[in-house]
Formats: C-alpha cells, structure tokens, sequence
C-alpha cells in the first residue's frame, strides 16, 4: 500500500483503463475504468491519490456524481474521514430534494440532492469518474451552490481534455484530473 503519492503509478492505472468503441451510441469511444476498479490495488491508489490532493483541505464532505462518483467518492470520503453525500438523477432520492435542469445536445436533464444534505458553508468536494462535455458537473457545481456549499475542489479519476469540459467550471475552484486523454 502506498504511503505518498509518489508511490502511485499513475501510468499503470492510465494503462488499465480500456477504450470501448461505439458506446453508448456510434462514434463514442467509451473510456472504461472498470479494470482499474476491480484491481485492489488500483483502487487503492487511485483513492490515495484523491486523498493526497485533499488531506490538508479540511473537507467536510464529499459529493459524488452518479453512479461511478459514488464508487470513487465513498471510498475517497472513508479515507478522508468525511460524510458521503450523492447527487443523484431526477427521481432517485426520497423526501425533500433540490434540483437543477440543464441542457443536454438533445433536450434536457435534471440532478438532485436532499436539501437536508450539507450545511451551508460546508467546506466540499465534488468527484467524478471521468469529465468529458462538463455538462453534469456544472450542473452539480450549480446544485451545490444553491445549497450554498463551500466547493473546495472538483476532482476526475479521468479528463477528456479534447472535449475542453473544464471551461464549463467555476475558474476560481481548484479542477484536477488524475489521467488526461
């Protein structure tokens, strides 16, 4: 088990990670983490990685995109000490939620978190398997806002840096990508 982050090889989890063509639809080159995911200790770089850039930042919680930010959000919030917290797709969560639509190629979209969530101030940070277009981050970056969360950091296990999703983030939070294709 790594003890610093010099001791993750990120080349090897970059190396893990399998191109699926034409998924979901034609055209699509699918990046698939799941090797990366069912290699222990893949895994548990990849949440120490996380955990590096974060361990000083006194976050309260985390925030996972769904369904592949949960994965890599829960572990991340077990090694940082912190509660768990998904944003989920429209229809998913129980009792009093918050939402917020945004546009997709065609049509739109709607995320939600439970109102009762985070704190106001809460210091946080958002994660996500991969950022590709940045439309369903900017969205939880928006949603978090409305709840009037301190957003600390968003973080990607793997950055489509060819789709310039970045852009679409708050410019003044610290975005970080572990793997760039």
């Amino acid at each position: 088990m790594p003890t610093t982050q010099e001791h993750i090889a990120v080349d090897k989890i970059k190396a893990a990670i399998r191109d699926i063509p034409d998924f979901p639809k034609p055209g699509i080159l699918f990046k698939d983490i799941t090797p990366v995911l069912k290699d222990p200790v893949l895994l548990n770089q990849v949440v120490n990685y996380f955990y590096y850039q974060l361990k000083d930042k006194k976050v309260q919680y985390v925030v996972g995109i769904e369904s592949r930010g949960f994965i890599l959000g829960s572990a991340l919030a077990y090694k940082l000490g912190t509660g768990f917290v998904p944003v989920r797709k429209k229809g998913k969560l129980p009792g009093l939620v918050e939402r917020h639509e945004y546009d997709l190629e065609y049509g739109t979209d709607t995320i939600e978190m439970h109102t009762d969530a985070i704190e106001s101030g809460s210091r946080v940070v958002l994660i996500d398997d991969l950022l590709a277009t940045g439309g369903t981050a900017e969205a939880s970056c928006k949603l978090l806002g409305k709840l009037k969360a301190d957003l600390v950091s968003i973080m990607f296990l793997v950055e489509l840096e060819f789709l310039h999703g970045r852009q679409r983030l708050p410019q003044n939070v610290n975005t970080h990508s572990m793997i760039q294709f």
